[in-house]
Formats: structure tokens, sequence, C-alpha cells
């Protein structure tokens, strides 16, 4: 099965994945008219401005900042360590370039998706808060076409994240443990059951709680340590960003093999491995964006672009710079071009921190901060996950969900299993069809939303 899986994922990241997901992003950046860039500022003043560690509870849904903490869970995980590490380690440094174009294009791909999630939400009879892509899928498309197109995409996203997804986040969780402190699996897998069902069972509410606190402590343990690495490494700071642009148009001279070949695995590397970490596009996180209790839909997009912004800029920058100036400098092992055995997607960061930092305090380091950006994903991932159980068989159908979310939790720790990564690479990349349809359909309404914010500025300049 293994074979066919990874045919059809090479099939998608090079060919479908990077049509849609460049096609979409380009399409939303020229008709906002880079709504990426005249945003930004609004967007990380909402961010930003008035940030807090324990926000108020809400009656239901999140507050706008715990929506935006409960994304950047979902997207800072292994897409940031482990899967930039595998795209550096397959597509070259210039797989790095790559994923900053597709970041950027996304910013305004990911002000669209969390936009219609606020439009189009729902309340369950309970009064949970239900949003996301299968809500605005049915209302692009009426009928049965929308129905199955939403249909489609439940069946994948839980799948995806949900199942196999969250698989991948504790098997690293569980693989990064196991070289720092040579902890068995299946204890960690333990101390991860207890802790993701103690916060499952709470609900949205405690997840929320949970995740404002949790993103911005370990973001900034993460920043600290790869900026004090880059700072012992200073004198090789040009020549790193000097190899992401070289070898993101002349991959063949570090990752050898012809031009052409080398070119497109750069860049479907790229964009696959782009997209497992900011998820714009994807249609994942608009389902916590629509949890936010905001006056419009407005604010909410352009929040949403500062999670872009930081997955992709900052965090996964960050362990990019670091992976390349300790290990593709010419003092470093893989100089040539040669990647040493031993050295793969799963350990190239504590490598490179270890380097610098020494082989027991980097692989600590990387472990610790991998647990909670893996740990976080988690908890966002089987959220997402969730609400389209419900919506696909309704409220009672959580808890059977939240069991087998655990099952799966646990096995990822005990066993490796390339299977799985291919499994939840191709439905993450199913995900993304049915969502860019609808986003293409939709694009009058979001057109709209953004004319009314800017209308009801100008009224405010005049006044």
């Amino acid at each position: 099965m293994l074979p066919i899986v990874q045919t059809i994922n090479a099939f998608l990241s090079d060919y479908v994945l990077i049509f849609m997901l460049l096609g979409v992003g380009l399409w939303y950046t020229f008709r906002t008219k880079f709504v990426q860039i005249r945003y930004f500022k609004e967007g990380f003043k909402r961010t930003f401005g008035g940030i807090l560690l324990k926000g108020n509870k809400q009656d239901s849904g999140m507050s706008s900042f715990q929506a935006l903490a409960t994304a950047i869970a979902a997207q800072v995980g292994t897409g940031n360590i482990v899967g930039a590490s595998g795209a550096i380690l397959t597509g070259g440094p210039g797989a790095i370039f790559w994923m900053w174009i597709i970041a950027f294009f996304g910013m305004a791909t990911i002000y669209a998706e969390a936009t219609l999630a606020i439009e189009t939400r729902e309340k369950s009879e309970s009064g949970e808060v239900l949003g996301g892509p299968v809500y605005y899928i049915r209302t692009a498309f009426k009928g049965g076409f929308g129905k199955f197109l939403a249909g489609f995409f439940a069946v994948a996203i839980t799948l995806a994240l949900g199942f196999f997804g969250c698989m991948v986040q504790s098997n690293s969780i569980g693989a990064t443990f196991s070289t720092a402190f040579g902890v068995p699996g299946w204890t960690i897998g333990i101390v991860l059951v207890i802790l993701c069902g103690f916060i499952f069972i709470g609900g949205t509410q405690r997840l929320a709680s949970v995740t404002e606190k949790v993103v911005p402590i370990m973001a900034a343990i993460f920043i600290l340590g790869g900026v004090v690495l880059l700072a012992m490494r200073i004198q090789y700071i040009p020549v790193t960003f000097g190899m992401i642009f070289k070898y993101a148009f002349e991959p063949q001279a570090i990752v050898g093999g012809g031009f052409g070949m080398a070119l497109k695995t750069a860049i479907s590397q790229g964009a696959k491995r782009g997209l497992f970490s900011n998820e714009a596009g994807m249609g994942s996180t608009p389902h916590a964006h629509a949890q936010a209790n905001v006056k419009n839909p407005h604010e909410q997009g352009t929040v949403a672009m500062i999670g872009v912004f930081i997955d992709t800029f900052v965090i996964l920058t960050l362990n990019a710079l670091v992976v390349i100036s300790t290990m593709y400098t010419p003092d470093g092992p893989i100089g040539k071009g040669v990647i040493p055995e031993g050295i793969d997607k799963t350990n190239l960061a504590q490598t490179a921190f270890a380097s610098t930092f020494g082989d027991k305090v980097g692989p600590t380091f990387v472990a610790v901060c991998l647990f909670f950006f893996a740990f976080s994903t988690i908890l966002g991932w089987n959220m997402f996950g969730k609400i389209n159980m419900i919506y696909m068989f309704g409220e009672k159908a959580a808890k059977i969900y939240t069991v087998i979310a655990l099952v799966f939790i646990f096995l990822g720790t005990c066993a490796e299993n390339d299977l799985v990564w291919e499994l939840s690479d191709m439905f993450n990349q199913l995900m993304v069809i049915p969502n860019v349809i609808a986003l293409f359909a939709l694009t009058g309404l979001v057109l709209h939303i953004e004319r009314k914010r800017e209308e009801k500025h100008n009224e405010d300049k005049d006044k």
C-alpha cells in the first residue's frame, strides 16, 4: 500500500497542490489588492494590542486571541521542525524559499477562509459554535454537489488531522524524547493520553484556556533558543540566506540530478511542507477562527493572516536558519551535499542544535520545544476533527471520536510507520481540493465583506 500512497502524494504535491494553492493565493492576493499587505498592520494590532495569557471566559466560542492561539497551536507543530527539516534534506535549502512564497500568498487565502468561517458559522443545540469549510462549502454549492464536497472534506480532515495527523505528532514527540532522554515511547504515550483526555473532556473553553497560555510561551522559548544559536553562528548568516536563494533556482547543485527534476523537487517539497506547516488553503484553521467573538468577519480575517506570518516567517524560518547555518555551511556535516548515515528529518534539528549547544543540551532543547509544538497541534487538530465528526454524525459521535483519537495518539508513540506519515500527507492534500473549489466560488462574498469594512473605515475617517 505504501508505494501506491506515495505515488498519489507525488502527483498531488508535484502538480495539483502547487497549482491549487498558488492559484487561490494569487487569485485572492490580486482580487483583494494585496490584502496581506494592506491589512497587515491592522492584523498585527488586533493580535498583539490586547494580548492576555488569561482571557475572559466566553459564554460560547473564544476571544479573537484564543481563536488565533488555537489556530497557531495547530499550525506550529512537527511541520515547523520535522517537516521543514525533511523539506531541506530532500529539496535542499532552496525549499525554504518556496515555503515563503506559499506562505505569502497563503496569507490572502487564510484571510478568505477566516472571514467565510465567521460569516457561515452556526450554533449547535448545546450552544457550541460550529464553523469551518463544510459550512461555507454548503453555502457555495446547494444541493447534492455541495453535500458531496462537504462530506468529502469532512471525511478527509477527520482522517488526516483527527486520527493520522495526531498519530504523526505523537510519534515525533516519542522519537525526540527517546533520542534526548532514552524514555520508552509507550510511557510518553500514556502521559499524552492523560493530558489530552483531560483537555478534550473540558471542551472548547478548556482547550482555549490552555492554548492561549501554551502558544505564546512555547513560541518565546523556541525563538530565544534559535536567536542564541544564530548569534553564536552569526558569521554564517549571510551565506545561509545566500544558499536559500541560490538553491531555490539551482537546487541540482545541492540535491543532485538534472535541473528540471531538482527544481521540481525543491518546489514540491516547499509546497507540500509549506502546506503542512501553515495550513493556509487546507481548510483546517478556519475551524478555530470560526470560534472568535468579533464584531465582523473582516477582523478575524486580518488576525488569521498574522497566524500564517508567525508560523512560517518566524518559527519555521528560525528553525531553517538554524539547520542550514550549522549543517549546510562549509564546516557542517552536509556542507558538500552528502547526507551522513543516521541523519534524517526526525533528528536533523536536534543534530543542528547539538552541534552548537552540545550533545545533551541541544537534543533536550528540541525535544522540549517539539513536545509543546506537537502537543498543542494535537489539541487544535482534535477540535477540527470533532467539528466535522459532529457535522457528519451529530453531537453524540463526539465521545466516540475522542476515544478513537486517544488510541491513535497512544499508538503513534509506540511505533514509527512511513505509511502513517504518507496517509496523513495524502488526506492533508485531498482536503485542499473541495476547500479551494469553495474559496473560488465564494470570491464575491469575501470581496463584499472586505468592501464593507473599507467603506466603514472611510466613513469613520470622514467623521
